[in-house]
């Protein structure tokens, strides 16, 4: 697959670059500019070889057709580009960085035919634009008109087949121009892989979060792949009630419990033994630490029980690789933080296994309790990193650029 590292004499071409820049704002302010950091390496690498520079990412949502007319324009108000753009001229100090208001037409491209080499054009919001989640050709087509070279730096995007990230690297590889995946992608790619096609094992998959639904494929396919899965938060509850367990209010999908015993049945889903429950999600009185399935009526399991962090910590200590996706529990709550800081302490005391977090609320909580640096890769696409699980390392995204 072609990265940036193969794209040679670039000076005066016009290369266009798929970042991810989707960034957590509170208002007008960065809350954390990690996105817009993890661009640097490839911005600067092409910046280096005399390229002009001209930066594509979506900011939010905006739901063209879902919306009413004033709805959207709260939207495209709220999910402004410009707000990026100070602090991208920041980090590139040195460097002349400008920003298009405009997002296609004759506009855009007087913009990007004023840049000199070595020089940077960051784009408005390309969700600004109707035709861009529907990867609509004439939009891409508006796009790719203007570029020598096309960049894929954006794995948190990269399960979307749409223009700026599909759509516009088909049309140039059809007109022979080079596309090529940046530092982030081929970094993603790598790490990623090894959870796709492990080559050591015990291999062993931690799965959390709310609905056993939204993780289906990802389990099927983890199941044919790991010799352990580790099930925590809501979704263990499913699972406990498809084995005749109580749960109390725990959530539970009804839908999803036949489904969640043929998992079982396979003898590689491990579950909780104990459970941190309480009288309520919010303004509970009383918590209490039981065994799993035996929650009273009236409380609702919150967090994974010591027992199971003993457990899952065994488990943990024998894997040569781990792929996490999904805190154990209600981990923004100190009262139930213990399972998902656990969890974190045994793969941190693993020094013999390949640790891979998959994006999403794990990346946070590893953060929050200052283990994201005690893994291997943490991934920058929650959703991108279980698709690609899902589809054995294909994503539309990836799966574009090569040949």
């Amino acid at each position: 697959m072609h990265t940036i590292d193969q794209l040679k004499d670039l000076s005066g071409k016009k290369v266009m670059v798929r970042v991810d820049f989707n960034v957590p704002l509170k208002g007008e302010e960065i809350r954390d500019d990690n996105r817009v950091v993890s661009a640097l390496p490839t911005i600067k690498a092409l910046l280096a070889k005399h390229a002009r520079v001209v930066l594509f990412s979506h900011l939010g949502k905006v739901d063209w057709g879902k919306k009413t007319d004033e709805e959207v324009a709260a939207q495209m108000k709220k999910n402004n580009m410009a707000f990026v753009y100070p602090r991208l001229k920041q980090l590139l100090e040195g460097v002349n960085v400008y920003f298009s208001e405009a997002t296609s037409g004759e506009k855009l491209t007087e913009a990007i035919e004023k840049l000199h080499d070595g020089e940077v054009l960051l784009v408005q919001n390309t969700r600004y634009e109707k035709g861009e989640s529907k990867n609509k050709p004439e939009l891409s087509a508006d796009w790719a008109k203007n570029f020598d070279v096309f960049v894929m730096d954006a794995f948190g995007s990269a399960h979307r087949a749409h223009a700026s990230t599909y759509g516009v690297p088909e049309i140039l590889k059809k007109e022979g121009k080079e596309v090529a995946l940046g530092y982030l992608m081929e970094k993603e790619v790598k790490n990623l892989n090894a959870c796709v096609n492990p080559t050591a094992h015990p291999y062993i998959a931690i799965l959390g979060g709310f609905k056993v639904s939204d993780k289906i494929k990802v389990i099927d396919s983890l199941l044919k792949k790991c010799d352990k899965i580790l099930i925590g938060g809501a979704m263990a509850y499913t699972f406990l009630k498809a084995l005749g367990k109580e749960i109390g209010t725990s959530p539970c999908e009804a839908d999803q419990l036949d489904y969640a015993l043929k998992c079982y049945e396979s003898g590689k889903i491990v579950l909780p033994v104990d459970t941190i429950c309480a009288d309520g999600f919010d303004n509970y009185t009383i918590t209490q630490t039981v065994k799993a399935g035996l929650i009273p009526d009236g409380f609702e399991g919150l967090d994974v029980g010591p027992e199971t962090v003993k457990l899952y910590a065994s488990e943990i200590a024998k894997a040569k690789v781990i792929f996490w996706n999904g805190p154990m529990g209600v981990f923004e709550n100190p009262d139930f933080q213990a399972g998902t800081i656990g969890v974190c302490k045994a793969i941190a005391d693993n020094k013999n296994c390949f640790s891979v977090i998959g994006g999403g609320d794990s990346a946070a909580a590893a953060k929050q309790f200052g283990y994201a640096d005690k893994f291997s890769h943490v991934s920058t696409g929650g959703g991108a990193s279980l698709e690609m699980i899902e589809n054995d390392g294909h994503l539309p995204g990836i799966d574009v650029i090569e040949g």
